[in-house]
């Protein structure tokens, strides 16, 4: 798959691309991420990419032209239309970014990543070109290359071979094969820390109780936290009796 980046902060993807257990994603090729500067596509001496916003107020606005000159140049070295490669604008007002549509990023053939910076970016090219705006919640960030990391990130250990184990991701949080709830507690050695022991289910070396205390351990946490995701489980039928048992238990707390 290949993401290419819109973005007036190239350099900030360097160390991200060449540090840590998903660049083996970027260096094999399984994600394929390639850097766009607006600025390179921008008129006059001065390579002009934002303007005061009409109607007055604080900050810069970023500029149809030079955006929409770069994105012409992606989609002709990509051979591709927008419907193969959507453009993505993050952006507050966006759709909040969540497991199962990293899931569908994984298996697609990528996007064009658009990160705004500024006040923002001239809406006509927004209504014009964007196919989809994402956020990472309700909160801002001063541009789109943190958001953009993130997704790059999220995907890119999904990609085969590239965590160490290939089921780590299977045990993350909101992932299908935990019906979606959150992850248990874990625990390492020493056996003892700070007057702390280790759940004795985990020392049992009984692979079933163990698989049980986890999966209890999932359903309290989620329950207490994340509520939603139990309703949504018990929706898609993913709870036993045993499950609703320790819900019913949680509750009486």
């Amino acid at each position: 798959m290949r993401f290419d980046i819109i973005t007036l902060f190239p350099e900030l993807f360097e160390p991200f691309l060449k540090i840590g257990i998903t660049r083996r994603a970027y260096e094999a090729g399984l994600v394929d991420v390639r850097l766009w500067n607006p600025r390179d596509y921008a008129e006059g001496n001065y390579r002009r990419v934002d303007d005061r916003p009409f109607g007055g107020g604080p900050g810069m606005v970023m500029m149809a032209e030079p955006l929409t000159a770069c994105l012409t140049a992606i989609r002709a070295d990509r051979g591709q239309d927008r419907d193969v490669a959507p453009l993505v604008f993050f952006s507050p007002i966006g759709e909040t970014l969540r497991h199962a549509a990293v899931q569908r990023w994984s298996d697609s053939q990528g996007a064009v990543l658009l990160c705004g910076r500024y006040e923002g970016i001239d809406q006509r090219f927004i209504d014009t070109y964007v196919d989809l705006q994402i956020s990472l919640g309700d909160f801002v960030l001063s541009g789109g290359e943190l958001a953009a990391m993130t997704l790059l990130d999220s995907v890119a250990r999904l990609q085969p071979g590239v965590l160490n184990d290939e089921g780590s991701h299977q045990l993350d949080s909101f992932n299908p094969a935990l019906d979606g709830l959150l992850d248990c507690p874990h625990y390492t050695r020493p056996e003892q820390w700070e007057g702390q022991g280790v759940p004795a289910e985990l020392m049992s070396g009984h692979h079933v109780n163990i698989e049980r205390w986890r999966r209890d351990q999932r359903l309290r946490l989620t329950a207490r936290l994340r509520p939603e995701l139990i309703d949504a489980a018990r929706a898609a039928a993913k709870l036993t009796p045993q499950d609703e048992a320790i819900l019913k238990a949680q509750n009486s707390l």
